[in-house]
């Protein structure tokens, strides 16, 4: 398959990178980034490699949960700047040859978004039936057992209309009620202003969730072994009736339409569950509906060979005409390569090794900022969370503070370079500013340096960008795929050396920690070769 860069299949095997505008570049010394602290840094993201950019949301929001409760779906959040700078960031990202993903959160919205605050006035309002309304059951309970993400019901009592309303995140962001028509054109309707504005794309927030069980029936347990030891009681459930509905589909091919009437236009769905979501994935990009999805598959804890061999194989087997898109970090888990450490001798060469591998992956990517650094968590106490996730469950849960401290770019300057403001709205602390861009840029074996190498060389060798994978059978702790005609990927998923008899000779294309012999490669810990089938 040919896919020209500029073409209308841009999407199909790109890398974009997610910035979280928060906690990126603060322009004006506030503490909180913005858009022109974006604009500001763009060069830097151009400079990566990467094909275009994911924005987290930059709407007007009261921020419960840092934009992802939107108050206003065409405009954006004076925290962030104005419309017209936005307009600036997506000229100038243009100019570099990158490309606008903004996220949509249209699964719900803020309870201060105005058409709550009529739906909630009166049972016969012109928005009455726009948000998702229930009787109490007789007792004064909610109407069913479903469970908010967030801790405790995913149903609160409002006054003025004697009824419950659905949140599956926080009270403060109401469901959409998407079965009524008049949603999904509204809905629509705020993706089109977007898109004319030039955004060449959406990354499409909880898209499992847009529908719910018009009947209202109880969830059934969780049936998987891990859910009676869960954190929270939503986990132990098995989310059926609560999203996931199949009137889901017909929705997605109505956006699929809006988008194609733009030129070269594309979107990415979240996909979060933990019982379908290889299913869901293919499900929503075969076919007329989204050009891409990814799931938390591969953002968790698990770091073997069978396990990233099975989440592949498992998508392309159940969706041979879809496509995933494939992320190790993002603004809601862990940094990866803090998740993985216990598999690793070494941190610099686990980042290298990560990147390696999800970069030779089929399928598109998702880079989050700060993980070309080799970035970790950040360690923070109780008084300086924001999150109202880890707030709720602390400390067993700490939240996801963690994962969204800002960007690092000056290990000599306060709050690394990301602000001149006293405090900013997450700490930066001694562990992540030692890691930051100053300390990397110029020097050869940085990780940096080598996300820069990797993604070159995937621009470069088009097996790596659009070549089928086919997977080796080789044992644990070795992970080992073949890309398209020419290209051989071998990686060792642990902290101890291993040897590997090889089939034919391979060209060094890209390695790590590899010693590669007549018929043999050896590999050190988080070794891996990155190589060219030769004959003979």
């Amino acid at each position: 398959m040919v896919v020209e860069r500029g073409g209308a299949d841009w999407w199909r095997g790109s890398v974009t990178y997610q910035i979280y505008p928060r906690s990126f570049m603060d322009s004006d010394n506030n503490g909180i980034g913005d858009l022109a602290g974006i604009i500001s840094r763009l060069d830097y993201v151009a400079r990566l490699g990467v094909d275009a950019i994911w924005l987290s949301p930059v709407f007007p929001s009261p921020m419960k949960d840092m934009g992802y409760d939107v108050s206003d779906y065409t405009d954006i959040d004076p925290g962030f700047g104005k419309l017209a700078e936005f307009d600036t960031l997506v000229e100038k990202a243009h100019k570099l040859g990158l490309k606008v993903i903004i996220d949509q959160v249209i699964s719900h919205s803020s309870d201060q978004h105005p058409f709550f605050t009529e739906s909630r006035s009166s049972r016969d309002n012109p928005k009455a039936d726009w948000y998702v309304w229930a009787d109490p059951n007789l007792d004064g309970t909610p109407p069913n057992n479903w469970q908010s993400i967030f801790g405790g019901p995913a149903w609160t009592w409002d006054s003025r209309r004697r009824q419950y309303y659905f949140h599956n995140f926080l009270k403060e962001q109401p469901d959409w009620n998407f079965h009524n028509p008049e949603v999904q054109d509204y809905m629509l309707s705020t993706m089109r202003f977007w898109l004319e504005r030039g955004v060449d794309g959406f990354r499409l927030d909880t898209v499992n969730f847009y529908f719910h069980d018009k009947l209202l029936r109880d969830n059934p347990a969780n049936y998987l072994p891990w859910s009676q030891q869960a954190l929270k009681p939503f986990d132990m459930q098995f989310c059926l009736f609560s999203k996931n509905q199949p009137e889901n589909l017909a929705f997605l091919e109505r956006l699929r339409a809006l988008m194609d009437e733009f030129d070269a236009r594309a979107t990415v769905g979240e996909v979060g569950d933990s019982h379908l979501s290889i299913e869901l994935m293919g499900k929503y990009t075969s076919g007329k509906k989204l050009h891409m999805a990814y799931s938390f598959e591969m953002l968790g804890p698990n770091f073997s060979a069978e396990h990233f061999r099975s989440r592949i194989e498992g998508f392309f087997k159940g969706a041979p005409e879809g496509w995933p898109c494939w992320a190790f970090s993002n603004h809601d888990v862990p940094r990866h390569v803090g998740r993985w450490l216990p598999h690793a001798a070494d941190q610099d060469a686990l980042a290298k090794q990560a990147a390696a591998m999800l970069l030779s992956f089929e399928g598109s990517v998702c880079l989050y900022q700060g993980e070309e650094l080799g970035l970790v968590d950040t360690q923070l106490e109780f008084e300086e969370l924001t999150d109202p996730d880890g707030i709720a469950f602390w400390p067993e849960y700490k939240g996801r503070d963690g994962c969204r401290t800002p960007m690092v770019w000056d290990a000599r300057a306060a709050n690394g370079g990301f602000s001149k403001a006293n405090k900013t709205w997450l700490p930066v602390k001694a562990p992540q500013q030692a890691r930051a861009v100053s300390t990397q840029e110029g020097k050869p074996n940085s990780v940096l340096a080598f996300y820069r190498e990797m993604l070159a060389l995937r621009r470069a060798e088009p097996d790596l960008r659009l070549g089928d994978i086919r997977f080796l059978d080789l044992p644990e702790p070795v992970l080992g795929y073949e890309r398209g005609e020419a290209v051989i990927c071998l990686f060792n998923l642990s902290a101890e050396p291993v040897t590997i008899d090889l089939a034919q000779p391979v060209q060094e294309l890209l390695t790590q920690g590899a010693e590669i012999a007549e018929g043999q490669v050896t590999l050190a810990a988080n070794g891996f070769v990155i190589g060219r089938k030769r004959n003979g």
